[in-house]
């Protein structure tokens, strides 16, 4: 089969073993695969992300010297299935998956393995005791985005977020996006979402934000507090607190990922404030603790996301309740992978570019 590969920094398109589906496995045709900013990060930084990842206890642990097939946000066809399959998936079933495949050796993240192909090849294993079928007439590249969209649902989730809280997303790429769709399935609100680049603001408001905000021309934190303080209110009053008047609470969703936006993000934020990181720096970080503790400023980082997130995100696409065809900007073959991942380095041009092997 033909794939793309990650061959010592670079992608490159070559072909790989054919692949027997075991036990409880089936083989797919790999429809439609999103890109992941993961990837871009894997792509240039394989070695320190496998270093941290194997420091940390993390799942995206591989030899980065090696070639790797990447692709972890996958809608498939079902080709052939193992011994012991259940009898209802059969061939020319459409599913999606969590990227992983179960073995008694273990679990191993698919997109992440140097045995296991991802979504940037022709086919792949997947496990059957994973699938979940595609309804409703559900495009492969939309079914593709359950993925990434279930990132945004599950740190929406983590953050305990309520009605009566006031909700800042910093960074409106496509983690940031799915933050907000996420936020907006719920019905929370208001709902505030910064970013520089005007096509990624242009998308938040699309997604269903209720202040969009340039950082360059505005505060975002300042937008936010006063969207969380009651009209009127003096905030330098030093009574307030004795009389117990304050602004609503407030989440802010990190959804940038690059050193001193946490440090900014607390500098910005109100006393009892949630901050929530999506965001994955790849970097070295640092803020004052001081900052924190006389501020009482809450940090959850979250990852992932869990099996029932993941089923009930490709049900809330299917159903209509999160539209997410506008973010995809971009449709390659495997040949075009290479492009595709410099190309995603322009905000203004692309969100979501989506590989189709077999284009």
């Amino acid at each position: 089969m033909r794939a793309a590969f990650t061959r010592q920094g670079k992608i490159v398109v070559d072909t790989a073993e054919d692949l027997v589906p075991s036990a409880g496995e089936v083989l797919v045709k790999t429809l439609a695969c999103g890109i992941c900013g993961s990837d871009l990060h894997a792509l240039r930084h394989g070695h320190e992300m496998v270093k941290s990842q194997k420091e940390t206890g993390g799942p995206l642990v591989y030899d980065a010297s090696k070639d790797l097939i990447m692709g972890h946000e996958f809608c498939a066809e079902i080709l052939e299935v193992g011994s012991g399959v259940p009898e209802h998936l059969t061939s020319g079933d459409i599913v999606c998956s969590m990227p992983v495949l179960v073995r008694s050796d273990g679990i191993h993240t698919i997109g992440y393995s140097n045995e296991f192909p991802g979504g940037y090849a022709e086919h792949m294993l997947l496990s059957s005791q994973l699938l979940l079928p595609v309804r409703n007439g559900l495009s492969a590249a939309e079914a593709a985005l359950t993925e990434p969209m279930a990132v945004g649902r599950h740190a929406v989730e983590k953050s305990s977020v309520t009605d009566d809280d006031v909700c800042l997303v910093i960074g409106c790429g496509p983690v940031g996006l799915a933050v907000i769709a996420a936020l907006k399935q719920k019905g929370l609100g208001p709902v505030l979402a910064a970013d520089f680049s005007p096509r990624r603001r242009e998308l938040a408001e699309w997604m269903g934000a209720d202040e969009i905000i340039d950082p360059a021309a505005e505060s975002p934190y300042e937008s936010w507090q006063d969207a969380a303080w009651p009209e009127g209110v003096d905030r330098n009053d030093p009574t307030l607190r004795l009389r117990q008047v304050g602004p609503k609470p407030g989440v802010v969703f990190e959804c940038v990922g690059v050193p001193g936006v946490i440090d900014q993000i607390m500098h910005g934020s109100m006393r009892d404030t949630r901050v929530v990181v999506v965001g994955v720096c790849m970097e070295q970080d640092s803020f004052r603790p001081l900052t924190g503790i006389g501020k009482e400023i809450n940090i959850q980082f979250v990852l992932g996301y869990t099996q029932h997130e993941f089923a009930d995100t490709l049900r809330g696409i299917s159903e209509g309740e999160l539209v997410v065809d506008q973010l995809i900007t971009g449709r390659v073959g495997l040949d075009g992978v290479a492009q595709a991942f410099d190309d995603l380095n322009d905000p203004e041009v692309h969100a979501k570019i989506v590989v189709e092997p077999w284009k």
